[in-house]
């Protein structure tokens, strides 16, 4: 460490003569760069107060941080306390929430404003060890004239930050005393204080984020003693079992759920059971699927069981996976005869049962179709499950159409599968032409009988859906050539439907780029944009291999990345107004665009998809002039597939 009186001639070459020595620690002169070009004045150094309200509010925002800091402040300051060091805790952009210190020392510090309420950030009072460690994420220990501004001096001041559960900085403790008491071990308390805080922190976290997730789960959760005594449980299971929490600590749980294997000696030395099971309700006896591990805990055996109603457990499923269609006949825009007749068609369709083949080219509006006819018929209060079967893994395949049964696969948990979810609803096969050719016979079966078995089972399981299959594929073709099984394909076949592709279909174009443009101006608020003649016309030059999906991600793009009222054809993507940069988004503005849309505006989400930080996405918005808010109102209205 420099004299003091050498770091008094660093500090005044710098802030008058504009002369930094090399000797200075780059973190200090990096800040101390940062006061000069704001104009801090180098004389001042006082906190800047906020009003109590505001006061108010930033110590409930912080009130965790607050409560595991102050037991650790307290303790550190009994070993201090004579020493003349005054304790300090701020919120991550610096505000002051709490001092601790002698009479003397609150005193002095009053003197700068170095009170709760004072902003205590590099531009404010100047380059200090609080500013520091919270603008760099290090602890620092500062004296002297290594602050910014004069008035402290005489003070030597170590600060380390304090983190949050996802590592960034919420808040800072500091140690402040006079400068010709500086002391290298003061850091070291220092930084060991914010470890311990951050330790309490992440206790505190786990322990409400466990007691939220039992009491909020819908799941019936109790926790049993080695005496098989209730000593918790969740309001879910008090409503399944009719009990209050002292009814069940007084009652013996194997009489509660009499199928469970409480005997056998193994789960109870830590292990788990799993099965079907009755439980004995105040009113009746209900069937559930009934989970129970067994575990040490603090030297005593504590028995875990989650009991979920078997009735609820694929609605759960569905509600999860949002197995459910969105869209209606109305959501489907056409203009075009050909593309009229094939709506008229699938609306018929939705009043029979029979299996439907759909047939179109990727971006035509199958998914969007079926479910359309699913809403339209007599499931359309079933769940409208979707099954792309080019995803699906060969060596999952049964598994995740079939369902798994208990115990199989290595004592793998039993689950039902899609064709299982789609009980009393509609089960969509999309890509069905990629099922591979080993799968279809027992594809057939399930779709002549209505019947499945799962994986590792034994017991058929009768089926009562509705199916419809899509593909982009010639499967007639594929038939002939043996490619797709024959059987199969008429099976599925049963009530053909053809989507033209868009290019067939010029009058869609206009119009569906119309009614796109309609919606997102009713979701924007804005001013209300319209299309050029060019516009369209450019627009009808393009064959959109896309098809509608990539009309309506053309629409979207030159509707957020141009500021005029007017979309001519240098709104378009790429700006030249030509028949191929007139047509789909540039790689960089389409894929960005997409995942805000995924992510229904919410910038940090889409970040993640994209794989960069968030700022970096808020400088891409920006240049390219996408308006985010605008997205994040229309995206709930956008359909079209």
């Amino acid at each position: 460490m420099k004299d003091l009186r050498d770091l008094e001639e660093i500090w005044a070459k710098y802030v008058y003569e504009d002369e930094l020595d090399p000797s200075v620690r780059p973190e200090i002169a990096e800040c101390w760069r940062r006061c000069k070009d704001a104009g801090v004045n180098p004389i001042g150094g006082r906190g800047r107060m906020v009003n109590d309200e505001v006061f108010r509010s930033i110590r409930e925002a912080n009130s965790d941080l607050i409560d595991a800091a102050m037991p650790i402040m307290r303790s550190v300051f009994e070993i201090v306390r004579r020493t003349g060091y005054l304790m300090v805790l701020t919120d991550g952009a610096g505000y002051v929430l709490e001092t601790i210190g002698d009479e003397r020392i609150l005193e002095k510090s009053g003197d700068l404003r170095f009170v709760p309420g004072a902003l205590w950030n590099n531009l404010s009072v100047g380059t200090n060890a609080i500013s520091v460690a919270l603008d760099c994420d290090t602890a620092i220990q500062m004296v002297g004239a290594e602050h910014y501004c004069r008035t402290h001096h005489g003070w030597t001041c170590s600060a380390a930050p304090i983190h949050g559960q996802g590592g960034e900085v919420i808040g800072c403790i500091n140690m402040s005393g006079e400068a010709s008491e500086v002391n290298d071990h003061t850091l070291a308390v220092v930084l060991s204080a914010a470890i311990g805080i951050e330790g309490k922190l992440s206790l505190l976290h786990n322990a409400e984020l466990m007691r939220s997730a039992l009491e909020g789960s819908a799941d019936s959760i109790v926790l049993l003693d080695s005496a098989f005594r209730a000593v918790w449980c969740n309001s879910a299971a008090r409503r399944l079992l009719g009990y209050g929490e002292e009814e069940l600590a007084d009652m013996d749980f194997r009489a509660v759920a009499p199928d469970v294997d409480w005997a056998t000696k193994g789960w109870l030395h830590g292990g788990s059971f799993l099965d079907d099971v009755r439980v004995k309700t105040r009113e009746s006896v209900v069937r559930c699927s009934a989970a129970v591990t067994c575990a040490p805990a603090f030297g005593a055996r504590t028995i875990n069981v989650t009991l979920k109603k078997q009735k609820h457990l694929i609605a759960s499923v569905n509600n999860l996976s949002g197995n459910r269609a969105a869209y209606t006949f109305a959501d489907i825009y056409a203009s075009d005869p050909d593309m009229k007749k094939a709506v008229a068609l699938a609306a018929r369709y939705a009043h029979y049962d029979g299996n439907i083949l759909i047939q179109g080219e990727s971006g035509t509006g199958k998914e969007l179709m079926a479910q359309a006819i699913h809403n339209a018929g007599s499931r359309a209060d079933g769940p409208f499950v979707a099954v792309n079967c080019a995803s699906l893994h060969r060596a999952t395949l049964e598994a995740e159409l079939f369902g798994i049964e208990s115990g199989a696969s290595g004592g793998r948990e039993g689950a039902p599968g899609k064709f299982e979810l789609a009980q009393g609803g509609t089960l969509f096969l999309d890509e069905v032409g990629d099922i591979p050719i080993e799968f279809q016979a027992r594809l057939l079966r399930a779709v002549e009988t209505h019947r499945i078995v799962r994986f590792g089972g034994t017991q058929e399981i009768e089926l009562d859906i509705r199916l419809i299959a899509a593909t982009n594929r010639r499967l007639g073709a594929m038939a002939v050539s043996g490619a797709f099984r024959e059987d199969l394909y008429f099976r599925l076949n049963v009530l053909s439907l053809e989507i033209p592709p868009l290019r067939r279909r010029p009058g869609d174009i206009r119009f569906c780029a119309g009614r796109f443009l309609e919606r997102l101006n009713a979701a924007s608020g804005g001013e209300p944009k319209t299309m050029t003649p060019a516009f369209i016309d450019t627009l009808c030059a393009y064959d959109w291999p896309g098809n509608v999906r990539e009309l309506q991600n053309c629409i979207e793009c030159a509707f957020y990345s141009t500021g005029d009222s007017t979309l001519t054809p240098q709104s378009l993507p790429g700006g030249s107004g030509g028949e191929a940069a007139g047509a789909s988004p540039s790689a960089e503005e389409g894929e960005i665009l997409s995942a805000l849309t995924l992510s229904r505006g919410d910038v940090e989400r889409a970040a993640e998809r994209l794989g960069i930080s968030r700022a970096t996405l808020y400088r891409h918005i920006k240049r390219l002039h996408i308006d985010v808010k605008a997205l994040r109102h229309s995206v709930s209205n956008l359909k079209q597939d």
